[in-house]
């Protein structure tokens, strides 16, 4: 790689920070381990950077690096409930001034923590991200139609929780049954009749 392509490769890395601060924080739930796992995930592409393949998406390839870092962290036990921090809340972008405004966002912050983790991810992936759908499928590794499914059913619940339900209402709404805890559709999302 020519020191051209070092000094952008590092900048479009740069650029992506932001993004994996957010993803991280709404899926582990924890400012500082949110921050950590970004760090690992940094240095990771940096000292990889030559398994990434020029002309694809870098977002998507880091993101799926912190993915897999979260992924890797939750596996060793080291998980994080809501209460840690005094219930942090996923950053989400400033509002200005309107203060029913900001009351929305901190209503579609709890809703979005009340989502199981596979839904949350997508949502998080498709609709604060801009990712396609596609790339979406490519860093969670499950195929296309899974996400839309998860999309359709996280939406449907985020719109229940938004109009007021319980969670348990809520997900009787996506699921057609109420979830047994917030990882239930992580483990085994219900079948429906086709």
């Amino acid at each position: 790689m020519a020191v051209g392509d070092v000094v952008e490769f590092e900048a479009e890395i740069e650029a992506n920070i932001p993004k994996l601060r957010r993803f991280a924080r709404a899926m582990v739930r924890d400012r500082a381990l949110a921050d950590d796992l970004v760090q690992d995930c940094l240095m990771r592409a940096l000292t990889r950077r030559h398994l990434f393949q020029p002309g694809t998406n870098l977002g998507a390839w880091l993101t799926t690096i912190l993915r897999n870092g979260i992924i890797n962290h939750i596996r060793r036990g080291r998980t994080v409930s809501l209460e840690d921090e005094g219930g942090a809340t996923l950053d989400l972008p400033a509002v200005g001034g309107n203060p029913t405004t900001a009351l929305e966002m901190r209503d579609l912050s709890a809703a979005l923590q009340a989502l199981p983790d596979s839904w949350r991810e997508l949502v998080l992936l498709v609709g604060l991200e801009g990712m396609s759908y596609e790339e979406a499928a490519r860093v969670t590794g499950v195929n296309v139609g899974t996400v839309k499914s998860r999309l359709s059913r996280a939406r449907g619940m985020l719109r229940a929780l938004m109009d007021g339900q319980d969670a348990q209402a809520a997900g009787r709404t996506a699921y057609g049954r109420p979830p047994q805890s917030p990882s239930d559709a992580v483990a085994a999302p219900p079948r429906t009749a086709a």
